[in-house]
């Protein structure tokens, strides 16, 4: 062998004896730094038998906290339980939320009617937050009901400003059109805007309609109310130069079956006291109970509001019978509101009038007298 092969045979050895070292210097430092992270060494784990006992006592201690399920047959004995608390655990673990159960309509509300929202929170809504609701939308000048959906009765109660402190679920309808028209984009946005604020104050959720055809359906609507919105009137006039006294007018009216009632009206009601027709003052003055006696006027109109009487040729038969019977017992006579003579060809125009707005009024599902009636013509 001559030198220069010895030579690399030295180097050789010297490099794998190097490279040797140098991985167990680091094996033995990456020891020590586990030895000092975690404690004694740990025997391996795949090459040590443990007895179920042992198994178990080490998994339980290094388990988590966490919600446990429903134990069959456990109790407070049950090594497996572990209670935290709910908020606790609510954070450690996001649960979703259960879908809503499903509940009856609210008896009372219209969808046709009214445009609807429901509150659902987690807790009961106090007294004060409904009253403040309640406050808010009322300031948008349009009717609204409010209901609670009980758990107990599986049944809706209907609340007002003092109601509250029961139910975690509400329903506010909201009406879209009355006699004052249909209601204005301010209006329905108001409601919203009150119905977000409470569900912001108190952590729940809220639903309602699209209100791009709520507003919609509300001028549709209130478009054809306007159109049937009509009044019957028939006037007793006195003579000319003449007049009528209130005392004599409130003694032939209350014979006759009316009833003065404090908004300065006579009404005449059927035996349900709806009213079925009114007797007002022809002149602005209102018959006023305190005054009644010392009024004198020209002229009385007895009125037949159309869309609020169930049966309105009947009512308008008994309308103008009574006017009959008023004008001879008061000196005077019956006139249309162009002050022409009442005959028989005024009187069956008025009936078929009468008659086209009830059918026009059935086939849209709101005959007249009915609820929806008295609510879209109030």
């Amino acid at each position: 062998m001559s030198d220069l092969q010895l030579s690399l045979l030295v180097i050789g050895v010297a490099v794998v004896g190097a490279v040797y070292l140098y991985n167990w210097w680091q094996e033995r430092r990456l020891r020590r730094r586990l030895q000092d992270a975690f404690g004694d060494e740990r025997d391996d784990a795949l090459m040590t038998a443990q007895s179920p006992a042992e198994t178990r006592a080490e998994t339980h201690a290094r388990i988590e906290p966490q919600l446990q399920p429903a134990y069959a047959g456990g109790g407070d004995d049950d090594p497996e339980a572990i209670t935290i608390p709910l908020d606790k655990a609510m954070r450690a673990a996001p649960v979703e939320q259960p879908v809503a159960a499903e509940v009856p309509d609210v008896p009372w509300f219209d969808e046709a009617l009214d445009y609807v929202a429901e509150i659902r929170t987690p807790a009961p809504i106090g007294a004060a937050a409904v009253a403040e609701l309640l406050s808010k939308i009322a300031a948008a000048g349009r009717s609204c009901r409010a209901a609670g959906y009980s758990e107990d009765s599986g049944e809706w109660q209907e609340l007002g400003r003092t109601g509250g402190g029961k139910h975690s679920r509400l329903r506010l309808a909201l009406q879209l059109v009355s006699r004052a028209g249909a209601i204005a984009a301010p209006q329905l946005a108001a409601f919203i805007d009150a119905v977000r604020g409470c569900v912001t104050k108190l952590g729940g959720t809220a639903e309602y309609p699209d209100t791009h055809a709520a507003l919609a359906r509300a001028r549709e609507l209130d478009g054809f109310c306007a159109d049937v919105d009509v009044a019957i009137g028939i006037n007793v006039v006195a003579a000319a130069g003449a007049s009528f006294s209130g005392a004599d007018i409130r003694s032939h009216a209350e014979a006759s079956g009316f009833k003065l009632e404090p908004d300065g009206v006579f009404h005449y009601c059927d035996a349900g006291r709806h009213t079925l027709f009114t007797l007002d003052n022809h002149e602005p003055l209102p018959f006023i109970p305190e005054q009644i006696t010392s009024l004198s006027t020209a002229g009385v109109t007895l009125l037949l509001d159309v869309p609020r009487v169930a049966n309105g040729a009947r009512a308008l038969d008994t309308m103008l019978e009574t006017a009959q019977a008023l004008a001879q017992a008061l000196g005077g006579r019956l006139v249309d509101d162009n002050r022409v003579a009442l005959n028989a060809a005024g009187i069956a125009s008025i009936r078929q009038q009468l008659d086209g707005i009830a059918s026009a009024m059935a086939a849209h599902g709101i005959p007249p007298g009915g609820e929806r009636a008295l609510r879209l013509f109030s």
